[in-house]
């Protein structure tokens, strides 16, 4: 597994103004992206915060770093589906492949209600890693 290159760290953020979760999705990711998967997958680190937390897959869609679900890390998820049967792993690293930064809606189990409900994931490309930040809508 390769680590992330801190000068990464310049790429940006998205521009223009947002709020609330999806914000701090954005800004999670650019913070992690400069830390790398150690800190990434550190469940009482700085990059999670309530039900929001950074994960990463590398580009064929292995999980290099889950804080939240360790048991995910170096496992290929591309082709494991959502509760709805969506692709959504595929999308995240397609897009990211892609333009650098992808945003995938889709369905997965909530940490905290324990429901699945409607998730919009923001992912960016970081050396040959997508770094990533969901939250619930």
């Amino acid at each position: 597994m390769k680590a992330l290159v801190l000068g990464f760290a310049m790429l940006g953020m998205l521009g223009g103004a947002v709020a609330g979760e999806k914000e701090d999705a954005v800004q999670l990711v650019g913070d992690a992206v400069a830390a790398g998967v150690a800190e990434i997958g550190n469940a009482k680190g700085r990059f999670v915060k309530g039900e929001l937390y950074v994960f990463a897959y590398d580009l064929t869609g292995t999980m290099v770093a889950h804080p939240i679900n360790p048991k995910l890390v170096g496992k290929n998820l591309l082709d494991v589906p959502d509760a709805g049967g969506k692709m959504f792993r595929q999308e995240i690293v397609d897009g990211v492949k892609r333009t650098g930064v992808v945003t995938v809606d889709y369905k997965y189990k909530n940490p905290k209600s324990g429901a699945i409900e409607d998730k919009v994931t923001y992912c960016k490309k970081a050396a040959d890693l997508a770094v990533c930040a969901g939250y619930y809508k």
